[in-house]
């Protein structure tokens, strides 16, 4: 079996508006994956800038925060084996005239700057980024019975 690991899943604020938390929601868990810890909350300024760090100082820094906090967002710990990975190609490319058609982007978006969900890049990732979401909480731990099918 393969190592269990963590993601942030945020499901942004244009999906939110449209009304497609449900539908998103639903691609991660038909995929085996299991949500540990969620909540729609409105992001906070700081929350954003410690989330988009790595962008300070480029063109489009202010326009990435201006975006998350726009409206609530729904935030998620979503674990399973290979989770990153998987979770990553359900969301599709950045790029929704990229990404593979099936994927989260490809089935509902249309561009860049709204292309509806944010994942973790790797297992470091996942941790801070969680920490920043989740600061000290504790998660779910809970097993489906329905795991036994899907992982060996």
């Amino acid at each position: 079996m393969a190592t269990v690991e963590r993601s942030l899943v945020i499901i942004k604020p244009d999906a939110v508006q449209r009304g497609l938390i449900g539908a998103i929601i639903e691609r991660y868990e038909r995929r085996g994956l299991k949500i540990v810890a969620m909540r729609m909350h409105e992001v906070d300024r700081g929350m954003a800038e410690r989330h988009y760090q790595e962008h300070a100082g480029k063109p489009f820094f202010a326009g990435l925060i201006d975006f998350i906090i726009s409206s609530p967002a729904v935030s998620m710990v979503v674990e399973g084996p290979n989770a990153i990975k998987i979770i990553r190609d359900t969301n599709g490319a950045t790029k929704p005239v990229e990404a593979t058609p099936g994927s989260i982007r490809a089935d509902f978006g249309l561009e860049t700057g709204r292309n509806l969900v944010h994942a973790s890049d790797s297992i470091e990732s996942g941790e801070r980024e969680i920490a920043n979401f989740f600061p000290g909480e504790a998660f779910a731990s809970w097993e489906r019975a329905m795991d036994t099918w899907i992982i060996e």
